[in-house]
């Protein structure tokens, strides 16, 4: 996977990236992560580049390393902050799916007057577009609009592991998430890329996500393809 210097420092690029693919079970609990030759030949870094990336994923929890026996995964949940926006990817992993992702294209769009989208975000947004997989099926299909302070050059070569994440390079905090939930019948692009029957019905869910001032600054679509899995929620609090 090639990484870029424009893009900030290296191993904390390639942290990032692990902690990814910790998050969604691509490097599961409990089990190792692949060895350090392994990673500077998948990166093309040097060895130091990928021990500070480990040496900080021990220091947030994520990892354990044992000289001579591997690092292993010892921790696969996120902070306060990012399991509100991953709750449900995270429930499956925890169940020992494999979650990965792939972004489709991420590029600026007009938006009409009567979108809906122009009164959040105004005469351009951008839109990433991305797919989950579970256990290597396709499962969710993303829509995500927000604003960011991109050239569409930039926006070409734009590398998000995790968009949340990849937000808060640009000081976008997201605080608090409204979930909508309704059935509806599977557009076209979306019938392709889940490979569902075009004209079938599907769970969509709309996400309005906002910072601390409660102003909208993420609007995302999503499709499930719930002949994969269920859409889960869980509840710990008894009083609910």
């Amino acid at each position: 996977m090639e990484i870029k210097r424009s893009k900030g420092l290296l191993y904390l690029q390639i942290k990032e990236i692990i902690k990814d693919r910790i998050l969604n079970g691509e490097y599961p609990l409990n089990t190792k992560i692949p060895s350090e030759p392994q990673l500077e030949a998948e990166f093309e870094v040097s060895k130091i580049t990928v021990r500070n990336a480990i040496k900080e994923l021990v220091q947030e929890g994520y990892l354990q390393k044992k000289s001579g026996k591997g690092t292993k995964v010892i921790a696969n949940t996120a902070g306060a902050r990012l399991s509100k926006g991953k709750r449900f990817t995270e429930v499956l992993v925890e169940e020992g799916h494999q979650m990965t992702k792939k972004i489709l294209s991420v590029k600026r769009v007009p938006l009409s007057l009567d979108s809906p989208l122009h009164a959040i975000f105004g005469d351009y947004c951008v839109k990433v577009e991305r797919v989950y997989f579970l256990n290597g099926n396709p499962y969710i299909y993303f829509n995500h609009f927000v604003l960011l302070p991109l050239s569409d050059e930039e926006l070409k070569y734009a590398q998000i592991s995790s968009l949340y994440r990849f937000l808060e390079q640009f000081n976008i905090r997201l605080e608090s998430f409204r979930d909508e939930f309704s059935v509806s019948v599977v557009p076209s692009r979306v019938s392709e890329v889940l490979q569902i029957e075009e004209g079938m019905p599907v769970l969509k869910r709309i996400r309005r996500s906002s910072d601390e001032n409660g102003k909208v600054v993420e609007y995302s679509e999503g499709y499930y393809n719930t002949e994969n899995h269920n859409y889960v929620v869980t509840y710990n609090d008894t009083n609910l």
